[in-house]
């Protein structure tokens, strides 16, 4: 199993921009977590970061066929990008949205995310650690879909 990381705009400043809204770890120190994990449950991962709306929605549609779920973290497109919430619900693939911080205890416009109603959860507030909350989430996600597959198939060899 596959699953794509997907890093908005400024996120490549983690470790340097706002330490007391963000916290001091680096972002590839999260990859690098989030790499031991895969690496522990025989997951396949893939990063991607980019500041740039249109290679991130690039990026989800390239998940077709390659991924067979997607954790995101569209930062500050969150609020504004009709464009990633469109992409990911048309690749039709398990994405979770994570954010560093508690974004409903932030300034009012950062309260609405476009993005987490085609999502199949949200984790906000927890740190680093939400992007780890978020491997399970998927792990867990990713094992009911293949079971949900595997009965499908034998209730079908029944009818045959």
């Amino acid at each position: 199993m596959k699953i794509v990381v997907i890093q908005g705009p400024n996120l490549n400043m983690l470790g340097i921009r706002e330490q007391n809204v963000y916290g001091p770890m680096k972002l590839e120190d999260i990859h690098a977590q989030m790499k031991a994990f895969a690496d522990k449950n025989k997951l396949e991962i893939e990063f991607f970061q980019s500041n740039l709306e249109g290679e991130i929605v690039d990026r989800i549609q390239e998940c077709i066929g390659d991924a067979d779920g997607i954790i995101i973290n569209p930062a500050a497109y969150t609020h504004t990008s009709i464009a990633i919430r469109d992409a990911i619900a048309a690749v039709q693939l398990p994405t979770l949205e994570v954010h560093l911080s508690n974004i409903h205890q932030r300034e009012e416009f950062r309260h609405k995310s476009l993005t987490a109603p085609v999502c199949a959860g949200q984790i906000v507030g927890m740190g680093p650690f939400g992007y780890h909350l978020a491997m399970v989430g998927m792990t867990q996600i990713l094992s009911e879909v293949a079971a949900m597959k595997q009965a499908q198939q034998q209730a079908q060899a029944k009818q045959k």
